[in-house]
């Protein structure tokens, strides 16, 4: 039986250190029906020579100025033919057969509209940090702010073109906004396997632009609470659904070196839902410890946390795989 056809994008702008890596990974994987796109907004850094070498084996690809992310994104989606999409950003990596293991739980799950698996995170010369570890999330959790991993996440085509693709006005949380909205429509599958690294480096614009992408968070929960489905679960929920924004919010301000911000704002989530406080104290203490000078205990709570990077694949050897720092 002919497996389904799968459209992977990778939109692209001035990340040429990390754009051969994600390229390789995606090329490298053992599924045998692939169409592989990648969307280039007019690099000036060496991307485009990184292209070229691998044009011969994309479907399609393009290097021209776009409106961001999100505008790259829905290029190559309305340029995709595949039954199944989904997309990588130009700094992560695919683990091998993370794509023919979607597939065959598509294929298991024929009324699932979006699977996602669990995710590692890099540092920017692809040392392991973090187990990301999710669980089954719908729609509720969403709205909470419970984050999944964009590139351990596939999708059904007909589904996000049902939807509208990526509303192209986000550029932090785009992918976030784009689940809640896929969730109304569709059912979404966990998939307890780690699928894919996510580099966190300090050039990441989450991290270097934290207070605009906290202001993100809101706008997701104006544009929710003016929406009659989604406001009604929120107004279920609501101690908990504001907890969880502000939450993450925090995270990305201490992430960004603000902690001051970051310790109000974790604050503000605990005093609206004091349970929240269960799962991040240990952020909240590193944001009050470095507003007082002594963040340098946090940061060695952390390199204690994560002396050994986390065991992977069971075992499996990924010494060759693209990107990765010889564990």
């Amino acid at each position: 039986m002919m497996k389904p056809l799968v459209s992977i994008i990778t939109p692209s702008y001035n990340q040429a250190r990390y754009l051969e890596a994600t390229i390789q990974s995606v090329l490298q994987q053992d599924y045998p029906n692939l169409e592989y796109i990648v969307v280039d907004g007019d690099s000036t850094d060496g991307s485009l020579e990184v292209i070229e070498r691998y044009q011969h084996q994309l479907a399609w690809w393009v290097s021209e100025p776009d409106q961001g992310q999100a505008d790259a994104i829905n290029k190559g989606f309305k340029k995709a033919t595949g039954e199944i999409i989904a997309w990588i950003n130009s700094d992560d990596l695919y683990l091998p057969g993370v794509i023919s293991s979607a597939v065959e739980l598509f294929q298991e799950n024929p009324d699932v509209g979006v699977i996602y698996g669990d995710a590692v995170s890099a540092d920017a010369d692809g040392r392991f940090l973090n187990e990301l570890r999710f669980s089954s999330w719908g729609t509720a959790d969403f709205l909470q702010f419970n984050i999944i991993c964009q590139p351990a996440v596939f999708m059904k085509r007909s589904v996000v073109k049902k939807v509208g693709y990526l509303d192209s006005s986000y550029h932090f949380f785009l992918d976030h906004q784009l689940w809640i909205r896929l969730s109304r429509e569709s059912k979404f599958l966990h998939h307890p396997e780690i699928w894919a690294v996510s580099r966190y480096h300090q050039d990441a614009k989450n991290i270097s632009m934290a207070a605009e992408s906290g202001s993100e968070v809101i706008r997701i929960m104006d544009w929710a609470e003016k929406e009659p489905d989604l406001a009604a679960i929120i107004g279920k929920n609501y101690h908990q659904t504001w907890a969880g924004a502000y939450q993450i919010i925090a995270r990305y301000l201490l992430d960004g070196s603000k902690p001051g911000e970051a310790f109000r704002t974790y604050l503000k989530a605990a005093r609206i839902w004091p349970p929240s406080l269960r799962e991040y104290w240990h952020r909240f203490l590193f944001s009050a410890l470095s507003c007082l000078g002594l963040g340098f205990v946090g940061k060695y709570y952390y390199r204690f946390k994560n002396r050994q990077p986390p065991a992977i694949l069971d075992g499996q050897s990924l010494e060759n795989w693209p990107g990765l720092h010889s564990q």
